[in-house]
Formats: C-alpha cells, structure tokens, sequence
C-alpha cells in the first residue's frame, strides 16, 4: 500500500527503549516509558508502547467514524467512546499483537452501529496498517 500524498508526519525521539523518554521537540510529547512487570520490567509511572497504540488506535478509530458518519449522513453520539486495549505476548518468531477496541455509541440502532463500525474499519488507518497482520476486534458495547 503506497501512501499517494503524505498529509502529515508525525515525529518522536526516543532513548532508552521501553525504559526510557519518548519526546518530540516540536510538541509537548514528553513522555517516561516503563516496561510493564508483566514483561519483566519495574512497572511504575510511565507509559509503554502498548498503551500508546490503544490510545492512538482508538483516537484514529473515533475519526474515521466521524468521517464515515459525516460522508454518510448519520447522526454520530456526541459521546461516542472507545475503550481500547493491546495485549502483547510470544509467537513462533518473537512477539505480536493483539487489539480490541470496545466502542460505545450511545443512543444508535445496534444494526446502524454495527454498520458505522464495518464502514469506519476499511478506512482508519490503524485499521489499514493491522489488517490481516494482527488479530483485531471489534466489538459494540
């Protein structure tokens, strides 16, 4: 999939691994990074890659619904939300992914809903870059 025109580039620096500092001079990202106990890190106060990703992914997954909902003429809940979360854990080759994103669209029909979720997946990006590379679900709550 090649990008026809890129319409914004986002940037991080980042030292010290999972252990580290996420920063972005041009922003206010300035972020401290722990590994999780889960992965054999210290835990503590800080963020982790896998957080970042179910932030961003649900963050994206809102957009592309307002999108679809706006082209599409539907009324969008003014508090739609999503709950998203990543795991992380072994594959034959070292280490995958898994995502689910639990989305509440108060006050919709269930069938419209459903259908505003199938329509939002083929355009978020997030969506575009894991499909049929990680397992993803989606669920109506």
């Amino acid at each position: 999939m090649t990008i026809e025109k890129v319409l914004y580039r986002a940037h991080a620096h980042v030292t010290g691994g999972r252990d580290g500092r996420a920063t972005d001079p041009e922003s206010h990202l300035d972020l401290r990074l722990t590994t999780p106990k889960e992965l054999g890190g210290g835990g503590g106060d800080g963020t982790n890659p896998e957080q970042l990703f179910a932030a961003g992914y649900s963050a994206c997954f809102i957009g592309a619904l307002r999108t679809v909902s706006a082209r599409d003429k539907i009324a969008l809940p003014k508090d739609v939300a999503i709950a998203g979360s990543v795991g992380i854990g072994r594959i034959p080759n070292g280490f995958g992914i898994e995502v689910e994103l639990k989305i509440a669209l108060p006050g919709m029909d269930r069938a419209e809903a459903q259908t505003l979720i199938d329509k939002a997946h083929v355009v978020c990006p997030y969506s575009n870059t894991t499909r049929n590379n990680i397992d993803v679900k989606l669920t109506l709550v």
